[in-house]
This record gives structure tokens, C-alpha cells and sequence, in this order.
């Protein structure tokens, strides 16, 4: 057969498939066209799901008449005019193709407004790119943008939408995830003519966690901890959540980089080894962060629904995003507040590959004890308060007399041989004893394995191990990497290598399945955290095995000299499993309990 050129509108309709999945895909692309026109005020209205009618209205700075015939036609834009534009760029639309895409599918009138223009200028279109005769019209400065009809003219694609609740949920779910990217702009949401919500610009730190409130409820904010992180030209601010609120599911998860949400797996596996050993198994961690940096050193070219994105320097951004989120959570503490602002700078040269991420910041003030966890554990109860992960001050004043409460509070019973029961300034603080000695005992072990070098176990014969010839070059090259971490691998051959030496803790490993995992993590995110993991999981069935058991009395002083160990011990609000160790009752809460003051 010949080969002919496509018609202009069949050309649209078959990229309309990248840009214009659902109703949803289409308010997106309008509000993102309206934020990139420095819109202070977005209205945003519904109708059947968005399926019959989808009108964004702005105030932003408009369209020229000689352009509006432009904005309909693919591949021209305002945005950039330059390959070097692409690659500073940092609006949310580049592509021009969002406007002809969405025409090509639907029947869609735009209709704008410039300072400088005395009426508005109204154009419509079907998708075939003819008819592009402005008309005068009435309208405030700025634009608005109206879909009728979506895939009026494909059927077979408008048979795949679902019902129409489902499709407005889909519409409201995007509608938040932009009003939470700019919180200084007003936006109002409507369907079938009935208000959603509206809301204000939010410029204070209490106006945006209203706005967040009112879109996620205030159950977060009260479980949310607020960072704010700078160094190297990488700024990381935001909300996340406690370990303790947690979801079965990634649906709380927004992360924001220069004001778009992406969806990024180099991100969403460093803030999963900032939350490691801290959430119970199958909880998934919640949070709205913003990553602030150089437009230059992201590249928002990659898919045409831009929520994936490439780092140039993915290790930096890696191990920025895990040691600010991880000093965060460690910083939550008992006595402390559940936020922080902190911009401390993270070192500026970090080393290319932390040997043990998970504490690599945390201040190491104690020698290796040269005694096991068992006697470790005998001689728990002479006070001494050696097990604790971090010494200060509190950890060596005195409570017995009860005349000072400090933020653990003071032990007052053991209840069931389990719980400890201790009187705070706020009301009663409840203590698991086995989850809380379990976080102490593992924060201290992995404090003593930092402290000296990993030991190392040779192996009594050598393993084999073939390879890609890209992965043995990795090796060859990472050799000195690998060595620091216990392992000693030698090259032998274009596509082999041979294992001759692991780390003494994980000798009864299987080395092949180890090197192989490391050399992909190596591959995958220039980092790896395999052997860190699996040195953690040992410390932590340590840790288990060996604290205190339910059922075994506990006196006063050993008691408090736990309580103490837990103000100065990291994540000590969680046990290794990822289990809460205490829980405070107020004393309104208590109150409440009798109805007291009622």
C-alpha cells in the first residue's frame, strides 16, 4: 500500500490518547494551563463527572486575539522557544499539545481576555484545526476554557468511562492534588451547579494547614510532622506523618518537585528507608512534600503526562530525601513537639555510598561494650543507664522522690507485668516494656556496630558467580565500596566474578542472592541498602529475644531508668516491628472518661 499523510484531526485524536485518558486528564491540563498564566483565582466547574461539561475560569494574564488560533494548534506554545528552554524549564505545560488533544475529542469553546485588549475574544473548535476566526465576547480579564462532549466523536473510548461518580471523584482527586501545590492561589470547585468546596489563598503556615485540613481532615495535621530542610541548593519542606498514622495503602503520598507532583521511584525508596524498622509490616507512610531545586537538575520531559521525572544527580537527591526525613523522625523524641524547622546543613560532600544509612547522622558518644545482650540484660537492673541510644542530661537525673516529672514521667506500678503505668505533667502515660526495651536494645546494637569495622568471614570456598558484562564492570568499578561493607568480590573474567568473603553477621546468607540484589540496587539507584537491611533484621530478633518479657516484674528503678532510656533513644515511639511502645492519656481525657466537668 502507498504511504499517505493523516489527516490533522486523526493525528490529534491518536496523541489525545497520551494527553486525554478520562474527564479528570482534562482538568488538569486546564488548571496547569491557568497556573502557568499566573492565575490568583481558578474555577473549576462539573457536570455528569465531567462528561458533559468541564469549565475552567481564571484571572490570569489571558491570551492575545492574534494567538488564540496558535493555542489550538499543536507543538506551539509560549513556554519555551529553544532547546536550552527545555531544559530550564519550569512551568507546568511546555508541550503545546494539551489544548489541540483535548479539541480533537470534544467540542471546545476558549474564550480570553488581555490588559491590554478592550473585549474578551472568543474562539470554537472540533478538533479539525479550521474555523479559527476569533469572535468578540464578554469576559473579565483572563480565560476561560469549555469542554463539552468528551470523545463525542470516539465512541468506542467514551464506552470505557466509568460511571459518573466515579468519574468526578477522579476530578476531585486531581483538583486537590493541584490546590496543594499552590497554596497561594484561590480555588473553587463545582459539580452538576452544586459548591464543593472553596477556598482562599493560603499564605501563612495556618491558612495552608486549614486548606489541608479541610481536604484531608484534621486527624493528619495532628499526626504530622513539619520539616523543612535545606542544603546543597535542595530545599525539602513539608508535612509527613507519624509512623503511628499509617495507611494500608500509598493514597496519602504526595510528593511535589518545583510545584509538580510526580510519581518517582528513586523517591518513594528513599522515604521507604527513612520509615524502615519504624512502620508495621504492610502500612504504607503518609505525606505532602515539596522538593525545591534547580530546574536544570530535574528533567520533566519524560512521559507526556509529566508525572515522571529524571534526576541528573540521583544519588544526591537520594540521600538528601533520606537523611532530612530520617533526622525528622528521629527527632521526635518524648517531651518534644511533633515538629521541627530545621536547616542544618547536610554535609555538603556525601560520602558515594553511606555504609550505614539508617544512622549515619546520629552522633556516636558511646565505646563498643565488650560484654554480650545477655549479660547485657542482667545487668539492666543496676541502673547505670548504659542501654539508652542517645546520653544527656535526662538520662541521669534523679525521679525517685517523685518531685520532678519529666517527660516519660515518673513509674508508679507495673501492671500485669507488662505495662508500665507512670504519671506525667499532661495526665498517665502507658509503656509496653517488652516494645520499648526491644527499640532501646536495637538502637544501642546498631550504635556498637557502627563504632568499629564490620568483621568479616571468609568464605571456606569461594562462590562463582556469572554476570552481565555491565554488572562485572560495576563491580570492578565499586570494588572499594563493597569492600567497606564486609564483602570481598574479585572479577575473574568478562562476565564473571567470585565471592570470597562476607560480612561475619551473614555468613549463613546466600551469597549469590546477596551480591546479586546489591549489584541491582547499585544498578537502580547508584545506592544500596541490602546489606544494611539484612545486618538491621538481625539486630532486630536480637533485640526481640533478648528485652524484657511480659510477665517479669519490674521494680520502680528499673521502671524509670527505662523510661529515662526512652527520652534519649531515637524513634523510641515505635518497637522494631513497627508497634506504638506508649501512649499518653491526658488529664481531660481522663476526666472525660468519669465526666468530670460535665
Amino acid at each position: 500500500m502507498r504511504i499517505k499523510p493523516l489527516p490533522p484531526q486523526l493525528v490529534n485524536q491518536i496523541a489525545a490518547g497520551e494527553v486525554v485518558e478520562r474527564p479528570a486528564s482534562v482538568v488538569k491540563e486546564l488548571i496547569e494551563n491557568s497556573l502557568d498564566a499566573n492565575a490568583s483565582s481558578i474555577e473549576i466547574d462539573t457536570e455528569k463527572g465531567g462528561i458533559r461539561l468541564i469549565r475552567v475560569r481564571d484571572d490570569g494574564s489571558g491570551i492575545q486575539k492574534e494567538d488564540l488560533k496558535y493555542a489550538l494548534s499543536r507543538h506551539a506554545t509560549s513556554k519555551i522557544f529553544s532547546l536550552d528552554d527545555l531544559v530550564h524549564v519550569d512551568t507546568m505545560g511546555f508541550r503545546g499539545e494539551a489544548l489541540p488533544s483535548i479539541s480533537s475529542v470534544a467540542r471546545l469553546s476558549l474564550t480570553s481576555k488581555t490588559v491590554e485588549d478592550q473585549c474578551a475574544w472568543r474562539i470554537t473548535v472540533d478538533g479539525t484545526e479550521t474555523c479559527f476566526d476569533p469572535e468578540p465576547a464578554s469576559h473579565p480579564e483572563g480565560t476561560s476554557v469549555e469542554v463539552s462532549d468528551l470523545f463525542y466523536n470516539i465512541p468506542a473510548r467514551r464506552k470505557f468511562l466509568r460511571a459518573e461518580r466515579t468519574e468526578f471523584e477522579h476530578i476531585d482527586l486531581v483538583v486537590k492534588r493541584l490546590v496543594l501545590s499552590r497554596f497561594e492561589v484561590a480555588f473553587a470547585l463545582r459539580h452538576n451547579h452544586r459548591e464543593i468546596f472553596k477556598l482562599k489563598p493560603a499564605k501563612t503556615g495556618l491558612e495552608q494547614e486549614t486548606r489541608i485540613s479541610m481536604l484531608f481532615g484534621r486527624a493528619f495535621l495532628d499526626q504530622a510532622l513539619l520539616v523543612d530542610f535545606e542544603s546543597s541548593g535542595l530545599r525539602l519542606h513539608g508535612w509527613v506523618g507519624l509512623p503511628t498514622f499509617s495507611r494500608s495503602q500509598s493514597d496519602m503520598q504526595y510528593f511535589y518537585v518545583n510545584r509538580r507532583l510526580v510519581r518517582d521511584k528513586l523517591v518513594t525508596h528513599a522515604i521507604r528507608q527513612a520509615y524502615q524498622d519504624l512502620l508495621f509490616h504492610g502500612r504504607h507512610p503518609v505525606y505532602i512534600l515539596y522538593l525545591e531545586l534547580d530546574p536544570s537538575l530535574v528533567d520533566v520531559n519524560a512521559h507526556p503526562a509529566k508525572l515522571e521525572v529524571r534526576f541528573r544527580e540521583n544519588r544526591l537527591i537520594h540521600d538528601f530525601l533520606f537523611k532530612a526525613l530520617q533526622r525528622s523522625l528521629a527527632s521526635v523524641r518524648p517531651g518534644t513537639e511533633n515538629s521541627m524547622d530545621t536547616r542544618y546543613p547536610i554535609e555538603q560532600n556525601p560520602p558515594p555510598w553511606p555504609i550505614h544509612p539508617t544512622n549515619s547522622n546520629r552522633p556516636f558518644t558511646q565505646s563498643t561494650i565488650p560484654f554480650s545482650v545477655q549479660e547485657e540484660i542482667k545487668n539492666y537492673s543496676t541502673l547505670q543507664g548504659e542501654i539508652g541510644g542517645l546520653q544527656n542530661e535526662v538520662s541521669t537525673q534523679k525521679v525517685s522522690n517523685g518531685a520532678e516529672i519529666l517527660p516519660m514521667g515518673n513509674a508508679m506500678v507495673h501492671l500485669h507485668n507488662i505495662y508500665i503505668v507512670a504519671e506525667s505533667k499532661n495526665g498517665m502515660i502507658l509503656v509496653d516494656a517488652h516494645a520499648a526495651h526491644e527499640r532501646v536494645i536495637y538502637e544501642k546494637l546498631k550504635q556498637q556496630h557502627e563504632s568499629d569495622n564490620m568483621p568479616v568471614q571468609p568464605l571456606l570456598l569461594p562462590v562463582r558467580l556469572d554476570v552481565s558484562t555491565r554488572e562485572a564492570d560495576l563491580v570492578e568499578t565499586e570494588k572499594q565500596r563493597f569492600h567497606k561493607l564486609g564483602i570481598e568480590i574479585d572479577r575473574i573474567g568478562a562476565e564473571s566474578l567470585v565471592i570470597r568473603s562476607l560480612p561475619s553477621m551473614l555468613t549463613n546468607a546466600n551469597p549469590e542472592e546477596l551480591i546479586r540484589d546489591l549489584i541491582a540496587d547499585l544498578l537502580e539507584f547508584e545506592n544500596t541498602n541490602q546489606l544494611e537491611e539484612k545486618v538491621n533484621q538481625i539486630f532486630s530478633k536480637m533485640a526481640c529475644h533478648n528485652s524484657v518479657r511480659a510477665g517479669r516484674k519490674l521494680n520502680l528503678d528499673e521502671m524509670n531508668a527505662l523510661l529515662r532510656d526512652m527520652e534519649t533513644t531515637p524513634y523510641s515511639g515505635q518497637c522494631c516491628h513497627g508497634r506504638p511502645t506508649w501512649v499518653e492519656l491526658s488529664k481531660d481525657e481522663l476526666d472525660k472518661l468519669f465526666l468530670r466537668g460535665q
